[in-house]
């Protein structure tokens, strides 16, 4: 018998344990390992989102964007308020030329409370959809000064924003 379907009281043991061991494999660079704990914690909890997610991240690193994007969309579909998620999968279609489907993805994320970075990350995307680029520098710092609990995102904003301050030098197309 699989033990991470044992019994209802394991069940959340075997989940954090198998997230757990999935982080380790992942940090280890052993990515198969991972893909394969991950979905074992999805089997152990099949109504969270976040084994999901860190699914579609392994994907994502992997470059494997269409398995990232189901992912993602499968963890936001398990777990709507799962922000982060959603904002991985938008900015996953942003960056793959579908700014409608990026822009639907994130609307409920505008929703969110001001001192939260996400609404303005998105905010800065869309304007930045409309070559607005003073505007998307504006939503993009003004959500780096919030902080935010993930190193990865603030470091991918900030890379955002200096290639938005490039666009905008003397003597470059679409500068200002």
């Amino acid at each position: 018998m699989d033990q991470t379907a044992a019994s209802p009281a394991t069940a959340p043991a075997a989940f954090n344990r198998l997230l757990a061991e999935g982080l380790a494999a992942s940090q280890a660079g052993r990515r198969e390992a991972a893909l394969d704990l991950f979905a074992r914690a999805g089997a152990a909890d099949p109504s969270s989102g976040v084994p999901h997610f860190l699914i579609a991240s392994e994907h994502a690193g992997a470059g494997d964007l269409p398995a990232a994007e189901q992912a993602y969309a499968q963890a936001v579909l398990l777990a709507p308020q799962f922000s982060l998620a959603r904002y991985q999968l938008g900015l996953l279609q942003f960056s793959t030329q579908r700014v409608p489907s990026a822009l639907r993805t994130w609307e409920p994320l505008l929703a969110l409370p001001d001192d939260d970075a996400l609404p303005h990350f998105v905010r800065g995307f869309a304007a930045l959809a409309q070559d607005a680029l003073d505007d998307a520098l504006r939503h993009f710092r003004a959500g780096l000064s919030l902080g935010t609990d993930s190193a990865t995102l603030r470091g991918d904003v900030l890379q955002m924003v200096a290639a938005v301050e490039r666009l905008q030098e003397p003597g470059r197309e679409g500068a200002r």
